[in-house]
């Protein structure tokens, strides 16, 4: 069994869905440990597609699995799990039945297995498929309420790839050479699949990845002109480095010493500089007040569930509470820090109110409202002069993470 060709991968994305399913760990944390012990870069990239379309689809698999058994499986049970494997391979990733029944069964031994393999080619047979749209979790649904459709819709595929420029005004250039699309200055759109090291440029520093919705908080600073900016919970940097470019000196403060270095590497890569302090923002006092603060709070990143699908399953009101009552700390520091006539950029990658429109409600600053000529095309402001994206938006030209940004000036 051990020896049986793509076997490990199969074995990897069980472990990442039980990971994330039934101990509430990441799919990036889970799918660190799960592949290190694979050798070829396709048998890891191919664990943690399963993992994702798995993740992805849950609901309407779990839909398929019960439609095909006699008695419904616990949510725990390993065949389950061993299933949800099998029918995203074939029904996501186009794997072929007899491969996916030769890469999977051995996962399971004795019941299991025999009532894993009745249940898969029941399936088969019935020439089984999925919903256009996946189903969301129903806590999700309820969450996100009148949205909850669109949203779904954007999560059909994986991402596409954003490129942000350190030179704005070579976006057309870039987009020729890239054969990419663009929506905005400064920024490139990419199908998926090249591995972005291989891109041009990559090694010259002329770019970063950066989801586009990612990228709006920082253009709404403008220009620096040598003005002084804290970027906080900076790491892994995009918003510093869009900052810098900006001609702004920036102060790049966060805790992880692990996404520190990854933003010293971005730095060094790019040419671009900032001052990097490693500290908790909540303890951290500054030497001076600054012109403005981005601070791209530390969140629930539901607005991510394209490229990271466990958030759909993984995330409750107990992480969404403990995330809001952090936010609200970091805010009123934040507030403190600001020189008058600053300006503070609030920015969550979160799709749930209370981490964003309910924080957003609560500032004491003057607003300041986010103008349409701001936005990329085609993304407007919200009445409040707010900003909300999701990934149903832009639609058939690959969506956009879910952010919430809003603005303030200090009087």
């Amino acid at each position: 069994m051990a020896h049986t060709p793509g076997l490990p991968a199969r074995r990897a994305a069980l472990q990442m869905i039980d990971a994330v399913l039934h101990r509430g760990e990441t799919l990036e944390v889970a799918g660190r440990n799960a592949i290190r012990s694979i050798k070829a870069g396709p048998d890891k990239a191919l664990a943690l597609a399963i993992a994702n379309e798995s993740l992805r689809w849950l609901t309407d698999l779990d839909a398929l699995i019960d439609s095909a058994t006699k008695q419904v499986l616990p949510p725990d049970a390993k065949a389950r799990s061993v299933l949800r494997l099998m029918l995203a391979q074939w029904l996501r990733l186009d794997t072929p039945p007899h491969a996916v029944i030769a890469t999977a069964l051995p996962l399971l031994g004795g019941g299991p297995r025999r009532l894993a393999h009745g249940v898969f080619s029941t399936l088969v047979k019935r020439e089984a498929a999925l919903p256009d749209v996946p189903t969301l979790p129903e806590a999700v649904r309820e969450r996100w309420g009148e949205r909850a459709a669109a949203i779904a819709a954007g999560l059909v595929e994986p991402p596409p790839l954003d490129l942000t420029l350190g030179n704005p005004a070579e976006t057309a250039e870039w987009a020729n050479r890239l054969a990419a699309d663009s929506y905005a200055p400064g920024h490139v759109r990419l199908p998926r699949g090249e591995a972005v090291e291989k891109i041009e440029g990559y090694k010259d520093g002329a770019w970063w990845v950066q989801d586009l919705a990612a990228s709006i908080p920082a253009r709404l600073l403008g220009a620096g002109e040598g003005r002084h900016v804290l970027d906080l919970c900076a790491a892994p940097g995009g918003k510093t480095m869009q900052l810098a470019a900006a001609g702004w000196h920036v102060t790049a403060l966060d805790l992880s010493k692990r996404r520190l270095d990854l933003l010293r590497d971005n730095l060094k890569r790019t040419g671009l500089k900032a001052s990097l302090v490693r500290a908790d923002a909540l303890e951290w006092e500054p030497k001076h007040r600054f012109d403005a603060i981005l601070l791209d709070a530390p969140c629930t990143a539901t607005g991510t569930a394209r490229r990271h699908p466990d958030v759909l399953h993984r995330i409750g009101a107990r992480q969404i509470a403990e995330m809001a009552q952090l936010q609200s700390a970091l805010v009123a520091r934040a507030a403190e820090w600001l020189k008058p006539g600053g300006v503070l950029v609030y920015a969550t990658c979160s799709l749930e109110r209370e981490e964003s429109e309910e924080q957003a409600a609560k500032v004491a600053l003057e607003p300041m409202p986010i103008l349409p000529d701001e936005l990329p095309a085609s993304i407007a402001p919200t009445a409040e002069g707010w900003l909300r994206t999701h990934p149903g938006m832009l639609g058939d030209k690959g969506g956009l993470d879910g952010f919430f940004v809003a603005r303030w000036k200090r009087a």
